[in-house]
């Protein structure tokens, strides 16, 4: 079974909840008979940001013209995220909530991969077809605040965002999701907040694998 864990932060374990969560799955599933697993990192990755140099790059390639550095960067950073998707059976992604969002390192490696003919196709009436429904996804998030109230929730674009597309338009499987919350509004319970959460990681990875 091939793994591809996705990672969505930057800051130390020491300083965030999201890369405690994806130090602990990735030590969990350490040695585990029949699984090839490859770690993504988005800020670690060459990634320029998605918008007309994709473009530009794209019209260059038809025409058989010569790219730029930068569009040739960004053909190859598109093309490294599409088969890393490709040669996964499952996906883990591992992303904090920032300013109700996702950080812009993963909305580009999600502007990558949401292509049609790729992750998603459309009909003749212009409804959008799932591609990749026989992979699976496991949601791994973080967010200081609580937002699980139904008053809250509306604001979440980042679980929410993330749901909808991996779950939604590339119709794969949500086979778990750990999501660790309110342990900066509620700093008083925050240590048993995160030591629950931590440990819902690590029996997602060892019960999954």
């Amino acid at each position: 079974m091939n793994i591809l864990i996705v990672k969505a932060n930057d800051r130390p374990v020491s300083e965030s909840i999201t890369s405690k969560m994806y130090e602990t799955f990735m030590e969990a599933i350490n040695g585990t008979e029949g699984l090839n697993v490859t770690s993504y990192d988005v800020f670690s990755e060459d990634m320029p940001y998605f918008g007309q140099d994709l473009f530009n790059a794209f019209n260059k390639l038809e025409n058989g013209s010569s790219l730029t550095e930068i569009e040739q960067r960004i053909i190859n950073a598109k093309q490294k995220a599409m088969d890393s998707i490709t040669s996964a059976d499952v996906i883990v992604l591992a992303f904090p909530m920032w300013n109700l969002t996702i950080p812009a390192k993963l909305q580009t490696f999600i502007d990558y991969v949401y292509s049609p003919g790729f992750t998603f196709n459309y009909s003749e009436d212009g409804s959008m077809i799932p591609l990749m429904k026989e992979k699976k996804v496991i949601l791994l998030n973080a967010r200081g605040g609580v937002y699980s109230t139904p008053e809250m929730g509306q604001m979440d674009m980042s679980i929410n965002y993330v749901r909808n597309v991996f779950g939604g338009i590339f119709g794969m499987e949500i086979i778990d999701e750990v999501i660790i919350e309110g342990h900066n509004a509620m700093p008083d319970q925050a240590d048993q907040i995160i030591r629950d959460g931590i440990g819902k990681v690590q029996e997602v990875a060892l019960t999954r694998f």
